[in-house]
């Protein structure tokens, strides 16, 4: 499985799934699933709670998820599954959940896990009402392909006529459930006359993502917490207080990630263009320092070459503690050689690289990109990956990019290294188990931090406090 690859496609795809009136399902990437899937279940289904797949995309998880089977799988894997479909039924739109399921009825595939999961999502969600009564069709649909035409109609007979609790309604029905007295109100609204024009709920109960609000004019100091701290101190704040703030924000965002157990090496541009100038300045270098400071909470050693000088630094994961981070006399002053201090960053035999720059090139202008395609040749296996540090989300990159034939991805606020980070690490050995330890903290709802930005008054544990226990009610 290509964990880089499938989550920039993850992020990028955002193709619905397409069910015909005809009862055929359309979807253009349902190979790269379903290999993705065979290959590694559990971490395939997890890579869909990193932060900002795409919603169609984590429908098309949920619905590999429940199509395949489980036979073959131990009970810590069968366990972690049902945590994950659980968090996607509910952390989805409905709409997108419910187009997952009927999907799984067109394909007519069912398996004891998915005939928990439908019932659990059709009596169980916290908008059950208002969906029965929307989306009544449908999830009649979805009931009765889960238990099968037959059971599903004579529970609904039995419950009609009054039964609460019979011997054959507890084993054709309520033993999937938590709540029996509430899923055969539900079984008798949903086989009850439906309500013209109702309409269906939009928002998941338990979104996957929780991020800020995003400015709606973008300014050096409100791209997160670090870099604002970071401009400030650039600009000669008081470091006496800005210092303490600094390591405050640093510690907050890596709280609960797991340690990367590899050697990463960061070439960071401190060139001149990084700096900036008149309303912008300090915008894109802050936001670079940022992502230093918080990879070198991060990774157990982490060597970062810098593009000014021909230097290597200790920082926070050597030293134990945070380092003033690129003071205004150290930067702005050099020349953009990528290519120089890439070759200097892979002598120091690292499992990964990773270059952060705002993409300008003006020392020999293509040389990183002649240099990266020499290395396969001269037997350089190390990974090497670009980071681009831009001042918006809408940035024109077109002119940007020293290195084509390198993976990349922009960030620009603080927000975006929740997703940023799996993506890097995927790319070295063990980012595998990294991304893995990290997605299942995310779940159980361990993992406490603000690498998404969580605003004021949002709930403690874990990086929007949990996908595990945050809707009531049932198990899968």
């Amino acid at each position: 499985m290509d964990i880089p690859a499938l989550l920039q496609h993850f992020r990028t795809h955002d193709a619905p799934l397409v069910l015909s009136r005809g009862g055929d399902l359309a979807w253009d990437d349902a190979e790269l699933h379903r290999s993705a899937r065979l290959s590694d279940p559990e971490g395939y289904a997890l890579l869909a709670l990193v932060p900002g797949a795409l919603p169609w995309q984590r429908a098309r998880v949920l619905l590999c998820t429940l199509a395949a089977s489980q036979d073959g799988l131990d009970e810590r894997t069968r366990a972690t599954l049902a945590k994950v479909t659980r968090a996607l039924m509910f952390g989805l739109p409905p709409a997108y959940a419910v187009t997952a399921l009927l999907a799984l009825r067109r394909l007519r595939l069912n398996h004891k896990h998915a005939t928990r999961a439908v019932v659990t999502f059709v009596l169980e969600h916290p908008e059950a009402d208002a969906l029965i009564e929307a989306r009544r069709p449908a999830l009649v649909d979805c009931f009765e392909h889960a238990l099968g035409k037959a059971t599903a109609r004579g529970c609904a007979r039995l419950i009609a006529e009054g039964d609460t609790g019979s011997g054959r309604l507890r084993r054709s029905l309520l033993r999937f459930t938590s709540d029996p007295a509430a899923a055969i109100g539900r079984v008798r609204a949903l086989y009850a006359p439906g309500t013209y024009g109702a309409v269906a709920p939009q928002e998941p109960p338990a979104p996957i993502d929780q991020v800020g609000e995003r400015p709606p004019i973008v300014t050096p100091t409100n791209r997160g917490d670090i870099a604002a701290t970071l401009v400030h101190l650039y600009r000669g704040g008081p470091a006496a207080e800005l210092r303490p703030a600094l390591a405050g924000y640093v510690a907050e965002a890596a709280r609960g990630l797991p340690r990367l157990a590899g050697h990463v090496a960061v070439v960071l541009d401190t060139s001149g263009s990084m700096r900036g100038y008149g309303d912008r300045e300090w915008a894109v270098m802050s936001q670079a320092a940022a992502l230093r400071l918080v990879l070198a909470e991060v990774c157990e050693r982490l060597t970062v070459v810098e593009t000014a000088e021909v230097r290597v630094r200790l920082t926070a994961a050597e030293t134990g503690e945070v380092r003033e981070c690129l003071t205004a006399g150290e930067t702005a002053e050099g020349a953009t050689d990528l290519a120089a201090r890439l070759l200097d960053a892979l002598d120091t035999r690292p499992d990964l690289v990773l270059i952060v720059t705002d993409g300008y090139e003006n020392v020999l202008p293509g040389d990183l990109a002649r240099v990266v395609a020499t290395l396969p040749r001269a037997g350089v296996t190390t990974p090497v990956v670009l980071c681009q540090a831009t001042f918006t989300a809408g940035d024109d990159l077109t002119l940007r990019d020293p290195a084509p034939q390198l993976p990349r991805r922009p960030f620009w606020h603080q927000d975006d290294f929740a997703g940023l980070l799996p993506w890097l690490f995927g790319h070295c050995a063990t980012g595998r188990d990294w991304i893995r330890t990290a997605m299942l903290s995310r779940l159980e709802g361990r993992l406490e931090g603000r690498l998404e930005g969580r605003p004021e008054g949002r709930p403690e544990g874990g990086l929007e406090g949990g996908l595990e226990g945050r809707v009531e009610g049932g198990r899968t």
